[in-house]
């Protein structure tokens, strides 16, 4: 007796064959088929059409839980969609004897020309921060969405030529919420994807957000023949608007992220540096903001020690350092030899700069040519490390000061560190000591670090050349 098994991607039963001696004489055996005890239901069939292969293995835990609440807002913007729809029907003279269709083509030709042109500026400008930042470009491409919906309603209440400008803003911010939308799904798609299924992780997305709409559809066809004055039109389409935000936000706060933005460093190494812990992907995303400023370096996710301009460029880290001659396109260093920073920065991928001369200390890191995404996350630890000394030791000479002024024979120093330079080596020297550990333990809690996810924006690159003297 011969016995075979058949499994799923997930490692699922499917049948059991069973060969066995045939009965009768003749030559050949009898092959039995056995079904799994827990066979599938037929709703768990037809959930299978629109559900990734291998589910729920083949997906992170927050998969369903962001599709849930996706499909939700996709359900209330669909019916939205169809009352801002009738809006500008009503906009372009649907109804109306004296309109003309030459006008209402020539609308929807300038609608479509200046979507088309706002979708390749918003590419061209934000494009390289889209990945980093994809939760909160995923929200703030609804909140683009939403409100060019209640502009299309507002739209026939002004005099065509208003009209005609109100309806060409409304359409650049749909482009502006294709493009932040699309690219932001890509990229959570990609962190749902856990067997290299991406392909067909989108292939049934699409399947979910065309029976979603189909059903949004006709449920706002009876919507929309319910509704007919102004106040009953407007109450709805608020109602579906503050729900499809409202379940936009649960769906992106659901999501955990496992590379380290700047937000998600910030959070993650401060807890680390101060309470020796690493928090876990999970835990972050229930701290982390999804709205934050660019750039910001904050403590543990509250207070604000600073702010950092990662990839910069050496212009403007030179401009920083001293000042420039316009005519002799030239900058004039004061106490600082540009040989000694690049010496101190020798045997790594960055060149790192504190600028103390404004309120909050900011820090511009220049990125070497092959600068690899732990490089990238090492410089933003003596970042956040030289921002935190910086507000420190600020409060510590306030309260010198304080201090001399109360007595007059007191003799305190005003500066720790001595030289411009200092500062820059002792955090460098700590944080090559303790890099290779924090990499380790991050590793183990489930962050990603081989991604590079700090830079927004589209960074120069360093090269190093020294001239020998003859």
């Amino acid at each position: 007796m011969l016995e075979l098994a058949e499994y799923d991607e997930a490692g699922i039963l499917r049948a059991a064959y069973v060969e066995s001696d045939d009965d009768t004489n003749r030559i050949g055996s009898r092959v039995d088929i056995i079904p799994p005890p827990n066979s599938k239901t037929p709703w768990q069939r037809v959930l299978d059409v629109f559900l990734p292969a291998g589910y729920p293995q083949s997906v992170t835990d927050d998969y369903i839980e962001y599709q849930i609440y996706d499909s939700l807002q996709a359900f209330s913007s669909s019916i939205a969609g169809l009352i801002s729809s009738r809006a500008v029907l009503e906009g372009v003279g649907v109804g109306d004897a004296s309109a003309s269709p030459t006008a209402a083509l020539l609308l929807s030709v300038l609608q479509d020309s200046m979507g088309r042109l706002a979708t390749i500026l918003f590419a061209h400008r934000l494009g390289t921060s889209l990945e980093p930042e994809c939760k909160m470009y995923r929200l703030a491409a609804d909140i683009f969405n939403d409100t060019a919906m209640v502009l299309d309603c507002l739209s026939p209440a002004f005099p065509k030529p208003l009209r005609v400008l109100i309806l060409s803003f409304s359409s650049i911010l749909r482009a502006l919420c294709g493009v932040a939308a699309g690219s932001s799904k890509a990229t959570l798609s990609a962190h749902f994807a856990k067997w290299g299924n991406l392909g067909e992780l989108n292939a049934k997305d699409s399947s979910q957000e065309t029976i979603i709409s189909l059903l949004g559809m006709l449920a706002g066809s009876v919507v929309v023949s319910w509704i007919s004055s102004p106040l009953a039109t407007w109450l709805t389409l608020l109602i579906l608007l503050s729900i499809h935000l409202a379940m936009n936000h649960a769906a992106v706060r659901a999501v955990s992220m496992k590379t380290l933005n700047r937000q998600r460093a910030n959070i993650v190494l401060s807890h680390l540096m101060d309470n020796d812990e690493v928090l876990t992907p999970k835990q972050v995303s229930k701290k982390e903001r999804i709205f934050e400023r660019d750039g910001v370096l904050r403590w543990k996710g509250d207070r604000i020690l600073g702010h950092c301009k990662i990839g910069t460029t050496l212009q403007e880290l030179l401009q920083r350092l001293g000042s420039s001659h316009t005519k002799t396109r030239s900058i004039h260093l004061e106490g600082l030899r540009l040989a000694d920073l690049i010496n101190l920065y020798e045997r790594e991928s960055y060149i790192l700069w504190l600028d103390k001369t404004t309120s909050n200390p900011v820090v511009y890191i220049v990125l070497k040519q092959g600068c690899t995404p732990e490089s990238q996350l090492k410089a933003w630890i003596q970042a956040l490390s030289l921002a935190r000394h910086a507000l420190q030791q600020q409060s510590q000479d306030s309260d010198r000061v304080t201090s001399l002024l109360q007595d007059d024979t007191k003799q305190a120093p005003l500066h720790t560190y001595s030289g411009p330079l200092a500062e820059l080596r002792q955090t460098l020297e700590q944080t090559s000591k303790a890099f290779s550990e924090y990499v380790q333990r991050l590793e183990a809690a489930g962050w990603d670090l081989s991604v590079a996810a700090l830079e927004t924006v589209s960074g120069a690159r360093a090269a190093v050349k020294t001239k020998e003297s003859s």
